[in-house]
């Protein structure tokens, strides 16, 4: 249980990107999904070790109760299993807390959008450094360019720049 509260604290304490939606979109999917499974295994590791704890949850009819010395005996095995299995459930927990932030700190962060122009004279892909002076300044593939915005016949957005076709 110590280890699993060491890691929610830790993981509150220490992180990453404070909003993984600055992430690529892939790379804060694969966080989502670690978070998920690290509070699985922090759920199982904590039912475990209440189960080590303080015995199987439920109750046992008389009738099937073991003799006395049969009865510690079995539960003393069970109970040291359900803990090596808490144990191991709770650290599993904190290494994927670990690996979410560790995720966080070093996934790619999301592309600026870009943009098509289609503009007199032609037409140009990228990400758009600056509108100044009537004009905007994009980021081409062969360099910056700037487009006067009264020669502008359309704007769209696009994910990614496709290669000229000739």
């Amino acid at each position: 249980m110590a280890a699993l509260l060491t890691g929610l604290i830790g993981f509150g304490l220490v992180k990453g990107r404070s909003d993984v939606s600055t992430l690529d979109h892939r790379w804060a999917v694969a966080v989502g999904l670690i978070l998920l499974t690290a509070l699985v295994g922090g759920a199982v590791g904590a039912a475990l070790l209440l189960r080590a704890a303080h015995g199987r949850f439920g109750v046992v009819p008389l009738s099937k109760v073991p003799p006395l010395d049969v009865g510690n005996h079995l539960e003393a095995v069970a109970s040291a299993h359900a803990l090596k299995r808490g144990i191991a459930a709770t650290l599993t927990c904190a290494a994927l807390l670990v690996v979410a932030v560790a995720a966080t700190w070093y996934g790619p962060a999301k592309e600026d959008p870009r943009l098509r122009l289609d503009f007199t004279g032609g037409t140009a892909c990228g990400k758009i450094l600056r509108i100044a002076n009537g004009a905007v300044v994009i980021e081409a593939e062969n360099g910056e360019l700037t487009v006067p915005l009264d020669q502008l016949r359309a704007v769209k957005p696009v994910d990614a720049c496709s290669p000229a076709k000739p």
